[in-house]
């Protein structure tokens, strides 16, 4: 197909955040100026591409880094940004307004609108439960989870404190979550009583039950409510509702980790 289907107008590109960084970068290679130059400039140098482009987005750390990458033809394995020490989760972090962070929708019409320093206190309240509970620098907290909040809320909490966030789908079987979780030990499950899909409501506590009872690593089970106000957590052993263990806003204090530090593991189908 040779039609183009849709172009932005003039005033989208003059606004755009892509125009800004290509005039940004004009003056270190005057050749760059469009999104075809650019893009081959990051090929051809793309040491200085992503030096400019840590730059542009103004990335937050506690230490420069060294040397952008030690290898670019080294894939996978190259080290990018050595010596540089920062956290993903304070880097999403950075605003504290009013506007909006996460804008949800469910099924039943449910609304729900977290700003961003409603945000940020929820997650320094969920880190300092979790820090509380042990858990620090290379550990492994898990979600079983629909996409909600608490779903960001816990990761970025998990990433704050260094440790490594992981997640399945909570439609999986209980013996798929076990192949993923039961190869990484996590500390930690936090998940829902349930998820709705397709206008039913699908119970998940009971195979919350058989993931425990398989993954001896886990220390405790933190339920958010999701099918129910108050879930009935009886015979699952170490679970406790999301505002029982989540703390109360305090500070919240990023670990400063190296730039390849691992932020999640990820399964592949």
């Amino acid at each position: 197909m040779n039609q183009c289907l849709w172009e932005p107008s003039s005033e989208i590109v003059e606004q755009a955040n892509l125009t800004r960084f290509i005039r940004g970068v004009h003056s270190l290679a005057p050749e760059v100026v469009d999104y075809a130059s650019l893009y081959k400039w990051s090929i051809d140098c793309p040491e200085l591409f992503w030096a400019e482009a840590w730059n542009f987005f103004e990335i937050v750390a506690s230490r420069q880094w060294d040397e952008v990458v030690d290898d670019v033809k080294k894939m996978p394995g190259a080290r990018w940004f050595s010596g540089s020490r920062l956290n993903f989760a304070q880097n999403l972090l950075r605003y504290r307004d009013d506007h909006p962070a996460i804008i949800g929708w469910n099924e039943d019409g449910r609304h729900q609108i977290l700003s961003y320093s409603e945000l940020f206190r929820r997650t320094a309240g969920f880190a300092q439960a979790l820090q509380s509970a042990g858990i620090g620098v290379g550990d492994r907290v898990v979600g079983l989870m629909p996409n909600i909040a608490e779903s960001i809320i816990s990761m970025l909490a998990t990433s704050s404190l260094g440790a490594v966030w992981s997640s399945c789908s909570p439609d999986f079987g209980a013996q798929g979550v076990v192949d993923r979780f039961g190869q990484i030990q996590p500390k930690i499950l936090v998940c829902t009583d349930g998820y709705r899909y397709s206008g039913k409501s699908f119970d998940r506590l009971g195979r919350v039950r058989k993931i425990l009872e398989q993954i001896s690593s886990l220390e405790r089970i933190v339920v958010v409510p999701y099918l129910s106000q108050v879930p009935d957590l009886g015979g699952i052993p170490k679970a406790v509702l999301w505002d029982d263990f989540a703390g109360q806003a305090g500070k919240l204090d990023f670990e400063q980790l190296p730039f390849q530090h691992p932020l999640y593991i990820m399964y592949s189908s």
